[in-house]
């Protein structure tokens, strides 16, 4: 019995120590198992250290934009541009100002030069061989206050020699007699054509004829003798009376006249009287 007690007791202690040995081997496999799972972790880690370390593509620069020379950056879109006539005199910078200044003193420069070269060139037309004529030419406004002159037009052979025009009715038709044309003339056959424009004036009831203009035209041909002076007065005025519609009043008519032109007088010899005045002497040179 006691050596069947120590069998017992021997096969316990085995089955235990298998046991235990049996554990051990458990956690060692488990130990290398974690082992391998953390190498497998720490390669990982390292892949992804060496993912990290390689540089990535940088892309490129975008063109600058162009520049305009002095280190300023011209954009696509243009620089807003300020409307000169939108903006008033006085606020306009001075040198600006002095240059549209300049430029209307050259424009009315200019005028002047070709108002020059046509009167010469009108000269030249009518100008003719021998002594030549010449020719006055007035007009006269003896139209009535229902009518003011806003424009008054000459013209001698086709070609203008006299305009004038107020859009205001506010002055010319103060003016009673103008000097249209005074110079030489080519002698011969010429003709004289006139265009008045008027604009009707009243007060209370009759306020709108301000509203309406007439215009009246008128003229004349006339022959120009050589070595004579050839008077051409024009006047406007109304014609007809109450009765006659205000659109046919205004009349426009011209009467020429032909004058020889004035001597200078000749300066009186002063002699004492009971005597005979002397030749003039005269000087010989004898050889």
């Amino acid at each position: 019995m006691r050596l069947i007690t120590n069998a017992v007791v021997l096969s316990s202690l085995l089955v235990a120590a298998a046991s235990l040995a049996g554990t051990g081997g458990g956690k060692t496999t488990t130990k290398a198992a974690g082992t391998g799972s953390a190498q497998g972790s720490a390669a990982a880690a390292g892949s992804a250290a060496g993912s990290a370390a390689t540089p990535a593509p940088t892309p490129a620069p975008a063109p600058a934009p162009a520049g305009d020379g002095m280190g300023s950056a011209t954009g696509n879109t243009p620089p807003e541009q300020t409307d000169l006539s939108a903006v008033k005199p006085e606020d306009m910078p001075t040198d600006v100002r002095m240059r549209r200044l300049e430029q209307k003193t050259q424009a009315l420069k200019e005028r002047a030069w070709q108002l020059k070269a046509r009167v010469q060139l009108l000269k030249e037309q009518m100008l003719g061989g021998g002594v030549g004529a010449q020719a006055l030419i007035a007009h006269s406004n003896d139209m009535g206050s229902a009518f003011r002159l806003i424009s008054l037009t000459y013209s001698l052979d086709g070609t203008q020699v006299f305009v004038r025009t107020d859009d205001t009715a506010e002055s010319l038709f103060k003016t009673k007699s103008f000097d249209i044309f005074s110079g030489p003339i080519a002698p011969g056959n010429h003709t004289i054509s006139v265009v008045a424009t008027y604009r009707g004036h009243g007060y209370g009831v009759f306020e709108y004829l301000s509203k309406y203009t007439f215009t009246a035209k008128g003229g004349n041909t006339f022959v120009a003798g050589e070595g004579k002076i050839a008077k051409v007065d024009c006047k406007g005025f109304e014609k007809g009376g109450a009765s006659t519609p205000m659109e046919k009043r205004p009349t426009v008519e011209c009467k020429v006249t032909e004058v020889s032109p004035e001597k200078p007088a000749e300066a009186p010899t002063t002699t004492t009287p009971g005597t005979t005045p002397m030749p003039a002497t005269t000087s010989t040179t004898g050889k």
